[in-house]
């Protein structure tokens, strides 16, 4: 295929929405997140949509994800439109509506979608050596703090809100001692991904941080420009990894040629290249039981809400 490939370039705009003075957060002078690059597919060629939003990798990562999905164009021979959005809301609604085919989503908006449109797991990604990953409470890393109970009266910055990781688990972590984010901190707000929320407590933004762990690792290994001024206080239980996802009714011979790639980039020499960047082991099948714990915070959560 020889059709010359135009390439629209879009600047991700940093956004962090707070809950109380929101001008202090604006002064802050973040780096912008790293472009994304969308492939626009041949007139009258049908393209697969994959959506890789700007919270399941740091900015660093995003290179190699560009790759791996022109690995995927290359390997099944169908046009790949890039899509990216900022927030996992956006993304669920786009795989409910069928906008998009296929997205890489945190566990959290995986358990929210498959009950209410049926999203369906493709594969799920080994990292550094397992399918787990974990929620870490960060804090500066001259911060006094030792527990999570040492933030009371703080400012805490949440990720998405659908996040597990980043917002979940901190919040389940709070109910079990009783109180709510909106009780135990002096404030909070959004960064809307791991990697800024990162930088928010590096820069003093904020005075801990709940974290992805693996886009901490992620960021420690490659850039630990950010990460190094920082530390961990608070490492939950694991959860089942975030996954790669498809909408409902997508063709099965789609999926199907979309997971045996997956399965198999590992033990392709291109492909185990491209995942190595992501930090990632290989893909494997992963059963939807791997995320009933998530199952269960929301569940304890919706609780928690009625009661109050």
């Amino acid at each position: 295929m020889n059709n010359i490939r135009k390439f629209c370039v879009f600047a991700m705009l940093f956004l962090i929405a707070g809950c109380g003075d929101r001008e202090n957060v604006k002064s802050v002078n973040f780096d912008k997140t790293e472009n994304i690059l969308v492939k626009k597919a041949a007139t009258g060629q049908q393209a697969l949509r994959i959506a890789v939003g700007g919270m399941i990798t740091p900015r660093e990562g995003f290179a190699y994800y560009r790759r791996f999905l022109t690995y995927i164009e290359n390997k099944s021979g169908t046009h790949v439109d890039f899509v990216d959005r900022e927030n996992y809301a956006e993304i669920n609604k786009m795989l409910k509506n069928g906008e998009i085919d296929v997205a890489f989503v945190c566990g959290g908006p995986y358990v929210d979608g498959h009950k209410e449109f049926g999203m369906e797991l493709l594969a799920a990604p080994v990292a550094y050596g397992g399918s787990v990953y974990y929620s870490y409470i960060i804090v500066p890393k001259d911060s006094p703090a030792k527990k999570l109970e040492d933030l009371r009266g703080k400012v805490f910055a949440f990720t998405d809100p659908l996040s597990n990781t980043g917002t979940l688990v901190p919040t389940y972590m709070l109910g079990m001692l009783g109180t709510t984010p909106e009780r135990f901190f002096k404030k909070t707000f959004f960064s809307q991904s791991h990697d800024k929320s990162v930088k928010a407590v590096a820069q003093g933004i904020a005075d801990g941080a709940a974290v992805d762990s693996l886009i901490w690792e992620y960021a420690n290994r490659k850039n630990p420009e950010f990460t190094s001024k920082t530390k961990i206080i608070v490492k939950s239980p694991p959860y089942g990894i975030p996954p790669v996802v498809a909408r409902p009714g997508l063709d099965e011979n789609v999926k199907s040629g979309l997971r045996k790639i997956l399965l198999n980039a590992h033990a392709d020499p291109e492909g185990a290249e491209i995942l190595k960047g992501m930090m990632i082991d290989k893909f494997i099948t992963l059963d939807d039981s791997a995320y009933d714990s998530i199952r269960d915070i929301k569940s304890l959560l919706d609780k928690q809400k009625k009661k109050s």
